[in-house]
């Protein structure tokens, strides 16, 4: 049996843009072995695309240990970076596809584009090499959880980098706001944002009991996401989540814009996202001048439309909202 090892050794918000280009392979080579060198941690995720057949844990690029046999195929959906080209050389594979990069010569591909929205940058590689991909083909079946929480509005505090980390007393702000409506507010987050969680719920007074961060394992996490009556959340893998469910979001965006990593254009009538028009240095490391230009008012207004047209036809229209 032929192997194709795809190369994704990222976070989560990056495994799912890259759902629509994997389950183009699994159609286009329905007879061979699709092997995801992928985080283990989210092998949950990976079982609920249904469209790879084994995984190689690969925390990291650097850390890709391949004892198979050579791929016929290695797909880097990595990035153009020459670490990840040269770690899918070690395989010796039959051939390699990947974007172009110059000390790679020998390899052809299209030219990597920064300005292109992440779902769309993975189809585009595969069509390159004559493989037709659905940009459209991003659900994912919900899992089932245990401990259900139906109806509840998410708010997650965290992000992976501080300059996409709004600032815990304003989601405190918005988090009393939906206290005050009725709602039900369970706050999520890793292990290592239970701190920040527990602060925005003190200064919210919300019960810990309702501080998610932490506690949950990433099959209980999507399905919190999958039931809720809206997500609250910056540029995180839990957004992506809650696109891939097509559960209600409010997103804010900075410093990337949401034309890179936000809702596709086609899923947009269930999302707005709030973006002040600018971008910054996604490395830094206090949040991004743009993301704090925007405000409690602003989210607060967004959180009650969403919430009033919920259950509603109305409102059908893409939602790019600019603040400031």
């Amino acid at each position: 049996m032929a192997v194709v090892l795809v190369l994704q050794a990222r976070g989560l918000g990056d495994l799912l843009t890259a759902v629509p280009a994997l389950r183009a392979l699994r159609r286009a080579k329905p007879s061979d072995q699709i092997v995801l060198a992928a985080p283990h941690r989210l092998k949950p995720i990976i079982d609920l695309i249904t469209s790879v057949d084994t995984m190689v844990p690969t925390a990291d690029v650097s850390v890709l240990r391949w004892d198979g046999p050579p791929p016929q195929l290695a797909v880097n959906l990595h990035g153009p970076s020459a670490e990840s080209i040269v770690e899918l050389v070690k395989t010796d594979p039959g051939r390699i596809l990947t974007y172009r990069n110059p000390a790679f010569p020998e390899l052809e591909g299209p030219d990597w584009q920064q300005d292109m929205h992440d779902v769309e940058r993975w189809c585009h590689l595969l069509e390159s090499d004559g493989i037709v991909a659905d940009r459209r083909n991003l659900g994912l079946v919900p899992p089932v959880s245990t401990n259900s929480r139906r109806d509840c509005v998410v708010v997650h505090v965290g992000a992976g980098a501080p300059a996409r980390r709004w600032p815990p007393d304003r989601f405190a702000a918005v988090v009393r706001h939906l206290l005050v409506l009725g709602r039900e507010v369970v706050l999520t987050g890793d292990e290592f944002e239970r701190d920040i969680a527990l602060n925005v719920a003190a200064r919210a007074g919300l019960s810990q009991a309702n501080v998610l961060a932490g506690e949950q394992n990433l099959i209980d996490l999507a399905a919190t996401v999958a039931e809720a009556a809206l997500v609250i959340s910056g540029d995180t893998g839990v957004a992506r989540l809650a696109t891939a469910f097509g559960t209600r979001t409010v997103l804010l965006f900075g410093p990337r814009p949401p034309r890179w990593g936000g809702p596709p254009p086609h899923l947009l009538a269930r999302h707005i996202v709030l973006w002040a028009g600018q971008t910054g240095d996604p490395q830094a490391d206090t949040p991004d001048p743009g993301l704090l230009r925007i405000g409690v008012t602003d989210v607060v207004g967004a959180v009650e439309k969403q919430l009033s047209q919920r259950n509603s036809a109305a409102a059908r229209r893409p939602t790019y909202r600019r603040v400031g």
